[in-house]
């Protein structure tokens, strides 16, 4: 059984920094796309950040020079450092993978908190 297991999340003030990780536990054959997505107190999940197994990488405005998605193919680690944070950044994120051959994986979630 794949399980996707976050770490990272926290409380820190506005323009701290935090960097959250996610990484699979069980036996992992290949990961395809890894992501970031984040759902704020009475919102629909909504897209962070996006990387591909060769590095490409996407992010949503809101985000964009502000975050970095990176991933560590031979831990099957997927980072976001997230800089200059801002409230309206509180949410909890969610750790998406493709696993090939196994399907499409979620975390369980990572509470980021950011007070002004």
């Amino acid at each position: 059984q794949v399980q996707l297991v976050e770490s990272g999340g926290g409380l820190v003030q506005a323009g701290g920094s935090l960097r959250l990780s996610c990484a699979p536990s069980g036996t992992i054959f290949e990961i395809d796309q890894m992501a970031w997505y984040r759902q704020a107190p009475g919102k629909q999940r909504e897209f962070a950040a996006f990387i591909t197994k060769t590095g490409g990488t996407n992010y949503a405005d809101s985000v964009k020079d502000r975050f970095t998605i990176s991933r560590d193919n031979a831990k099957n680690t997927v980072y976001l450092q997230m800089n200059s944070l801002k409230p309206e950044d509180t949410a909890v994120y969610y750790c998406y993978a493709h696993i090939i051959k196994r399907g499409h994986y979620w975390g369980q979630g990572t509470q980021v908190t950011v007070s002004s």
